[in-house]
């Protein structure tokens, strides 16, 4: 991977992550393909070593940096083991700054310590069976009982479904007159209506825990909320935003470690007596792709 535009402290990053992707992921990737799911001490382990959650602040154990470039480190490291479907960033930073964008300092000092730590792994639900990208087909509800509220719907494909112990679900909660009010609610394991089906079979990713989630007549506090409970469609597009970037550094990464792997074989693979990269048709293929 390309070194330049980041700091001295960012390489040293690099190069302690690499050697913990090495020793502690990288072996066991087959094993957790091959189970359709990861070990949850991935998480932990990594929590350990300070590679969850680069950006909380101290007081909630971590770096207080949120320099986006450690991001893309572990982004382009995770996918030079062909460890890209251990989703620790969707973890990390995707779903974790909803907590620090629009949490209180209550729900932040009760969760954010163990997100960043790995005992906490999250997940966020959006599509449903019959509402992918139109959030505002979503039909999943939530009433305000007046000290709390009562969440019912369905949410399929969610990545980290079933390692989750905290999921932060988008739910309706003025359908008749506003179909943009949603709001964002903070379910945790074991509460009561909450369940978990299927960990759904897929052509790729296959360790990333991908499942359909339930919530029947889900009791969630107050205090469980994100935010205004009207504003939650326009907090998902900030968030939203940041995926895209989350999103390229990956697309990108994977494409380099596709060319390298490539450009390995076209050099070590013999047709005619020669090695394959001395045809020109694939030279001219590979330098299209680089």
């Amino acid at each position: 991977m390309l070194k330049r535009n980041f700091t001295e402290e960012q390489n040293m990053f690099r190069g302690a992550y690499r050697k913990f992707l090495e020793k502690e992921i990288a072996p066991h990737v087959e094993r957790w393909r091959e189970q359709g799911i990861v070990d949850r001490e991935a998480f932990t382990k990594a929590g350990e070593q300070g590679f969850l959650m680069i950006w909380p602040e101290e007081q909630y154990g971590g770096m207080g940096d949120d320099d986006f470039r450690f991001e893309q480190i572990i982004i382009e490291e995770t996918a030079n083991v062909y460890a890209g479907d251990w989703t620790n960033t969707l973890h990390s930073r995707l779903v974790g700054p909803y907590l620090s964008r629009f949490g209180s300092d209550e729900q932040k000092a009760r969760f954010l310590p163990k997100c960043v730590t790995g005992e906490c792994i999250l997940a966020v639900a959006m599509t449903e069976p019959d509402a992918g990208s139109d959030l505002a087909g979503m039909r999943a509800t939530a009433k305000d009982m007046g000290d709390h509220w009562l969440l019912n719907g369905a949410k399929t494909y969610i990545s980290n479904g079933i390692n989750a112990d905290l999921v932060v679900v988008a739910a309706k909660t003025d359908p008749d007159n506003n179909p943009h009010a949603m709001g964002l609610f903070l379910v945790e394991r074991g509460m009561e209506g909450f369940e978990r089906g299927r960990n759904l079979k897929k052509m790729g990713m296959k360790a990333q825990d991908t499942a359909e989630l339930f919530f029947n007549d889900v009791k969630v506090p107050k205090e469980n909320v994100l935010g205004d409970p009207t504003l939650g469609f326009v907090y998902l597009m900030q968030g939203l935003a940041e995926e895209r970037l989350i999103g390229a550094c990956g697309f990108i990464a994977s494409a380099q470690k596709a060319f390298e792997v490539t450009r390995e074989f076209v050099m070590e693979r013999k047709v005619f007596g020669k090695p394959l990269s001395y045809m020109q048709n694939t030279q001219f293929k590979m330098a299209e792709l680089r």
